[in-house]
């Protein structure tokens, strides 16, 4: 594989570009598999700038997605800030705000430690496990009946906190918030959609700091991959958040934790043995 990368230039950043699209609204770990595919195949790292890209185009294809509930969300937000009224739209808002802080808050104290101490395959396959296994059982307890307009501040605020724990490569964003989400009674659907919503502000969040960061690394920018990053992230993310919408109340979450148990166990398998 290495070999075939070297002949193609843009192998490495097109297959990284389609993971991060792939898993960055399924349950199953992003940060995962982009540490642990470029280290089965032995691929170096594309950079501060390629992950600023990829998670650029994933941004911008939740954005897209749900351009029709953004709009009325600003709109209706708008109204009754002027309207001087807390209306559906504005206290929807406020949810989201309130479960984007702690992982920000989180994020910016513990990214340090978090790049040099967990970042580890036998810390990945271990949350991908449990995490998995927590999934699983809350698909089952889960009551799966109340909506969106049943849930409140501190519901929100809970799902947040939940959502800090994002931070461990291997516990996935979307799938420890679908988790808390399903434990609190909410449907399957509900669930993933307050989810990729609440990843609006958390990867715009990670997104610019990440910029900040790069901004002396774009004079050394390989342009072509950059390029490649943003649409194939996009696309494949864009798919994948409507396929999972679309089949998540009749599929269920089963699928999902039985690749994460799948992967997991090879990953623990190739530390212990390998």
């Amino acid at each position: 594989m290495a070999t075939v990368s070297k002949l193609n230039p843009l192998l490495e950043p097109l297959v990284l570009a389609l993971i991060q699209g792939l898993t960055e609204f399924l349950p199953i770990s992003s940060s995962a598999h982009l540490i642990l595919v470029p280290r089965f195949f032995g691929w170096e790292d594309q950079g501060l700038t390629f992950d600023v890209a990829t998670h650029f185009g994933s941004l911008l294809a939740v954005l897209v997605y749900f351009r029709a509930r953004l709009a009325q969300l600003v709109l209706g937000s708008m109204r009754g800030v002027f309207q001087r009224r807390y209306n559906d739209d504005l206290q929807f808002v406020v949810k989201l705000v309130v479960a984007t802080i702690p992982i920000v808050v989180v994020g910016a104290l513990f990214k340090d430690f978090v790049e040099a101490e967990l970042r580890s395959v036998v810390v990945i396959g271990i949350t991908t496990i449990v995490f998995g296994l927590a999934l699983l059982g809350a698909d089952i307890v889960g009551r799966r009946s109340k909506g969106e307009g049943s849930m409140s501040m501190q519901q929100a605020f809970v799902i947040g906190m939940a959502q800090a724990l994002a931070v461990v490569p291997g516990t996935s964003r979307s799938g420890i918030t679908i988790t808390v989400a399903l434990l609190l009674g909410f449907s399957r659907e509900t669930s993933a959609r307050f989810s990729f919503l609440l990843a609006i502000p958390t990867i715009a969040a990670a997104t610019w700091l990440a910029g900040m960061d790069a901004i002396g690394h774009f004079a050394h920018t390989d342009w072509s991959s950059l390029g490649l990053g943003v649409v194939v992230s996009f696309l494949s993310a864009y798919l994948c958040i409507d396929v999972f919408l679309r089949l998540v109340e009749r599929v269920g979450l089963t699928p999902f934790v039985i690749y994460r148990l799948f992967i997991g166990s090879v990953v623990l398998g190739i530390w212990l043995f390998v």
